[in-house]
Order: C-alpha cells, then structure tokens, then sequence
C-alpha cells in the first residue's frame, strides 16, 4: 500500500467520524453550549482536512520522486600517473605484463637475467615485483589472465610488452587495437602507475624470418609501421611512456648477440639492453 493511499484512507476515516459527532451532537442539544461544542469541532474538522491535503501533498511528492528517479551523471576523475621522482625514491609496487620475453625465455638463466628481474634491481630497495608474463600469451588472453591482477595489486609502476606474438600470429590489426585501447583505459583508470610500454621493433631482422624474400620482408615493415603508429598514438592519449624499438635502429634484432639461440628471444646480453631502454623510458 502506498503512502498516498494510506492518507486518503485516514483522511476519509476522520472527516465521517467528525460528521458522525456533529450530527449526534445536533440531535442532542438543548442548549447553546451543545452549539458551542459543534461549532468547535467543525473549527478542528477544517483544521484536520486542511493538514491531510498537506501530508498528501507531500506524499504525492513524495511518491512522484520516486517512480522517476533523477539521472546522475559521474563525471569520473581520471587518475594521474605517478612521476619518476617517485618511482626511483621510495619502496614501489611493480607489475610487468607480458608473453614469454617477461619470463626471460631466451636468457642462460630466465628468473634473474630476462628483462623484469634486470629493472627490479634497478628500483628502490624494498621494492616489490610481481611478474605477470605468460609465455605465449596474446593480448586479448591477457585482459582476462594478467590485467585483474595487475589492477589488484595498487601498482606504481607497470611494463607492458604484448605484440610480438599478435603480430607473428596475424591477429587482425583492429582486434589488436581495440584490446589494447581496453588494456590502457582499464589500467589508467584503475591505477596511478607510471607505465612504459614497448612496440615492435624490426622483426624482419631476426633469423626466424630470414627465409622472407625482399617483397615479403618489405610488406612485413610496412605492416610494423602501422602497427607501431597507432601504438604511439594510444601511448600518448593514455599517458603511457613508449618504449620505441622499432627507431632504437632496430637495436634488440639488428645485433646477432642480443639474440637467443632459437632465432626470436632476446638473450642474456639482449635483455640487458631491453631493460636498459625500458629503465630510460621510466626515468624520462
């Protein structure tokens, strides 16, 4: 039962026993103090009627407010990345997303020579680190294996490389992009972490691919161009710092010795220059 029926039920409850008493009073009266009593509570009676539309008044209100609830609009703040003051003077949070380069596939020993364990020495003391690379991994994969947990984890600091193996296994490039616009909004709006984001670099360098003739190899760097292009231009609308390995001259491909001996992971020395790039970016 709602408000509004509940005034009209009292209201008409009171106004008959108000009448019911006038006209018992009326049949009664001998006097003109039986009229003085009648003309009281016609006096109250008004006063009564007049507070009853004034509570269903407010009930009416009430009630309208209700069934149309207001339209709120959240204007939601967007969250500023942490400077690099901060990240190189205090104890921080650090996450790397990534594929089999996170865990250091390539490196003569992974856990302490691939490129995350090389930056976590480069932080603060006390800092902490937890390496969410999955070997193989695709982006779209990851939104739902590595990016719950980065966001859990309050990180001030965050690695990104996850495109050599989109790339390498043709996903579509608009699928790529909408993922990664996914990965970037959900990071910056769920963190304030500083985050450095490595692209492409020339692929067509490495010795897994040294079978391409000249057309292929060509289409193939004209492809890298537009990847990384739009790569750029999420890192900027996102305020991500990037990592650009394509116009490092190509510095992890170009260089047999930063290569792994299975043709496409960097090595120890090449994880040493990956870090060493990355460790630039945050710094900048």
């Amino acid at each position: 039962m709602t408000l509004y029926s509940i005034f009209s039920i009292v209201a008409s409850c009171m106004v008959q026993l108000q009448i019911e008493n006038i006209f018992t009073n009326l049949l009664f009266a001998h006097n003109e103090t039986i009229f003085m009593k009648i003309d009281f509570h016609l006096k109250h009676w008004h006063l009564f009627l007049l507070l009853a539309l004034t509570m269903l008044g407010v009930a009416c209100t009430s009630t309208g407010a209700q069934g149309v609830a207001p339209t709120i609009t959240v204007t939601p703040t967007p969250s500023q990345p942490v400077s690099a003051q901060q990240v190189l003077t205090s104890p921080i949070t650090y996450v790397a997303l990534g594929a089999s380069d996170a865990v250091g596939v390539g490196a003569n020993q992974p856990a302490s020579q691939g490129y995350v364990p090389l930056l976590t020495q480069k932080l603060p003391q006390g800092s902490h680190v937890v390496n969410l690379g999955v070997s193989g991994i695709h982006l779209h994969e990851a939104l739902n294996e590595e990016l719950p947990l980065a966001l859990s984890t309050s990180p001030k600091l965050i690695t990104i490389w996850l495109v050599a193996n989109d790339f390498v296994a043709n996903v579509p490039y608009t699928s790529y992009m909408q993922d990664l616009n996914t990965l970037l909004s959900r990071l910056r709006a769920g963190t304030q972490a500083r985050i450095a984001m490595a692209n492409l670099p020339n692929l067509t360098l490495l010795p897994s691919f040294a079978k391409l003739d000249a057309r292929q190899k060509a289409a193939m760097v004209t492809s890298i161009k537009h990847w990384n292009a739009a790569i750029a231009s999420m890192a900027t609308r996102y305020h991500v710092t990037l990592v650009d390995l394509q116009t490092q001259n190509s510095l992890l491909t170009a260089h047999p010795e930063y290569i792994s001996a299975d043709g496409f992971h960097p090595s120890s020395a090449g994880y040493v220059q990956l870090a060493n790039l990355f460790w630039q970016a945050i710094k900048a």
